[in-house]
């Protein structure tokens, strides 16, 4: 059994949580329910995302199961305001003592290097932070990766790019033919239009 810990806040990024969960959750649905993911605020009231979405936590600091893997969306929450909050900040570096695997999306790497997972690693982060985070120091930026795996921490870019890093990190708990199974049943089959010229029809 696999519990998943998926931390949400003002102003986190809505995909860099929901699109993890959407993996997490369908892995556990392809096991039969076994796993269970939760999502985990300071308090517990109503949190608003970056772009408008309401969210209300299962759990609080004080009172989640023990989880096996942690996961820090980004957002503007994330590098502006809770990096500043020694309760959240004290809080995810406890957790992610305690955890088999840590995880951020897109700039959830600006709060776990302000806790301190992330400190001294290799992580990736949104294009756009990318100079802001390694300013910071005592972090490797990679710049050229859509997720970086460095021990028992996964980062990857931004926003979309944390499905890849859950897809990853199912594969790795639970076996690449599951991976492949999650990925097939949410039809993640990147196809973006316009990465291209292209003739305009019609």
């Amino acid at each position: 059994m696999t519990t998943y810990g998926l931390l949400i806040f003002d102003d986190a990024e809505e995909l860099d949580f929901v699109g993890p969960w959407e993996v997490f959750t369908v892995s556990s649905m392809l096991r039969d329910g076994v796993d269970t993911a939760v999502l985990i605020a300071e308090k517990s009231g109503p949190l608003r995302c970056s772009k408008g979405m309401r969210v209300l936590p299962d759990h609080t600091f004080g009172d989640h199961p023990p989880l096996d893997v942690l996961l820090i969306p980004g957002g503007r929450g994330a590098r502006e305001t809770e990096p500043h909050n020694p309760v959240v900040t004290g809080w995810i570096g406890r957790t992610a003592g305690q955890v088999s695997w840590v995880s951020s999306v897109c700039t959830g790497a600006v709060l776990l290097h302000a806790a301190g997972p992330a400190r001294g690693r290799r992580v990736a982060t949104h294009w756009s932070y990318e100079d802001a985070l390694e300013a910071r120091g005592d972090v490797t930026v990679v710049r050229d990766a859509r997720y970086v795996v460095d021990r028992n921490l996964i980062t990857s870019q931004g926003v979309s790019a944390g499905i890849d890093s859950a897809l990853w990190l199912v594969g790795r708990l639970h076996g690449r033919e599951h991976a492949r199974a999650v990925r097939r049943y949410i039809q993640y089959e990147p196809a973006p239009p316009y990465l291209a010229d292209e003739p305009i029809v019609g």
